[in-house]
């Protein structure tokens, strides 16, 4: 389908500036932007169900391992001697 727009010479300006950020025509990126905005709604509900399944999916005691091993491995890592993560303020702040 050919559709012809008249746009503001702003509105003009922002999209072919986008355009060229992204390398690619001014055509091109104005049915990327109208394909994500038109289906925004149904990708996000896929996000959510697959999420959902995660969460569902998952064992609690596996959740509390893995969420464990990040904190340590978040602590572990940095080049400050200050924790991220003190054991004093565990249940309190995270």
């Amino acid at each position: 389908m050919t559709l012809k727009l008249n746009l503001t010479p702003e509105l003009e300006s922002c999209l072919i500036k986008q355009a060229e950020i992204e390398g690619v025509s001014v055509e091109s990126y104005a049915v990327e932007i109208l394909t994500k905005h038109l289906f925004a709604d149904e990708r996000r509900e896929k996000l959510v169900d697959l999420l959902q399944n995660w969460i569902e999916e998952t064992e609690p005691q596996e959740q509390q391992e893995t969420g464990e091993y990040l904190i340590k491995a978040l602590d572990n890592d940095r080049l400050s001697d200050r924790q991220l993560f003190p054991d004093e303020l565990k249940g309190v702040t995270w």
